[in-house]
């Protein structure tokens, strides 16, 4: 019985990630909104009733390829934050990574580039939830340096988004580049990172400062 009920397991999420696979290929050339549940059942190979298996509709297999495009980012983003090094170092690692995953998955982030402010709405509070949580751990880690000594939680949330969307900025770049230009949309996200970094230490200055006009 355990083998039936574990091949069967198995042949689900091979299912549901066919659907996935299938979806993730139409919106090369489509965006979500778009997309009719009958052509992914049809590329996927399964029937319109398998699809409500694993799906309610096109946004919930929408958002579910926003999980899988960046869910497992926090924890390698998360390893990069508790490296040793100052946050420069760190973060520029972070662009390494950027660099590594968008080359991964181009049709991934190609999607999260549409749709991040596109007509589908739970897909867009996915997103936006997901870069929410990025911000916060990357707060969260800056919280833990000396320099952010005197920084109030808001701001420190605040630096954290800066550098959030610096990535994303980043990755929709590097699409847009193709492999002949990621040497160079890799040095302008440096300098970007450094020139943010250097700003930073002087946030508390006279002249600085969430409490400044």
């Amino acid at each position: 019985m355990s083998h039936t009920v574990g091949v069967r397991q198995t042949q689900k999420l091979r299912t549901r990630q066919a659907l996935l696979d299938a979806a993730l290929g139409l919106l090369e050339h489509q965006s979500l909104s778009s997309l009719g549940l009958r052509e992914v059942t049809r590329v996927a190979g399964v029937t319109p009733t398998a699809f409500y298996r694993h799906f309610e509709d096109t946004a919930a297999l929408g958002v579910a390829l926003v999980e899988e495009a960046l869910g497992s980012l926090h924890g390698m983003i998360g390893a990069v934050l508790a490296e040793t090094g100052d946050s420069e170092q760190r973060l520029g690692r972070s662009v390494e990574l950027i660099l590594r995953h968008v080359g991964e998955q181009p049709a991934h982030f190609r999607f999260i580039a549409r749709e991040q402010h596109g007509g589908v709405g739970p897909v867009r509070e996915a997103i936006a939830a997901q870069l929410r949580r990025f911000a916060e751990e990357v707060a969260a880690a800056l919280a833990e340096e000396p320099q952010s000594r005197g920084w109030s939680d808001e701001d420190l949330l605040m630096l954290g988004g800066l550098y959030v969307d610096h990535m994303v900025i980043t990755a929709s770049a590097l699409l847009d580049a193709g492999p002949e230009g990621e040497r160079e949309v890799a040095g302008v996200a440096r300098r970007r990172l450094r020139l943010v970094t250097l700003g930073r230490l002087h946030w508390l200055d006279d002249t600085g400062g969430s409490d400044s006009p």
